[in-house]
């Protein structure tokens, strides 16, 4: 199961965040802050797939995806595979680049109630 999508900016500013398991409001900041420290601290030749047991809970894992200013990352528990997350996170960047003609960091910031559709169609289906 999907536990939260998170496109976080370099300097380390939330641009969008879904939790799909609670998560206190309060605690937010916390996970932002603990994966940003961890995907900024990796060098461009690692693997994209991290075990984030640490910061979330046991069994969870993350993907992600930097791209310019952004970093892509969906996080996830044991049951999904790795390679569809990070398919998946390739069709939600081009359905954005279709949606606003080449996306950019300002689009995300303007557009969160696009973004929010979009990540809910593709990962509940809603319609």
């Amino acid at each position: 199961m999907i536990q939260a999508v998170m496109v976080i900016s370099t300097q380390a500013k939330p641009r969008l965040l879904k939790f799909y398991n609670f998560q206190p409001p309060e605690k937010h900041q916390d996970l932002v802050r603990s994966v940003f420290q961890l995907l900024s601290a990796r060098p461009d030749s690692v693997s994209d797939f991290v075990k984030v047991d640490s910061i979330f809970c046991l069994g969870t894992k993350m993907v992600y995806k930097h791209l310019a200013t952004l970093y892509f990352v969906f996080v996830f528990d044991s049951s999904e595979n790795e390679l569809a997350m990070l398919d998946l996170i390739q069709v939600f960047v081009e359905t954005l680049d279709k949606c606003f003609k080449n996306v950019c960091e300002l689009d995300i910031v303007f557009n969160f109630n696009k973004l929010h559709t979009i990540l809910d169609e593709m990962i509940l289906g809603d319609r």
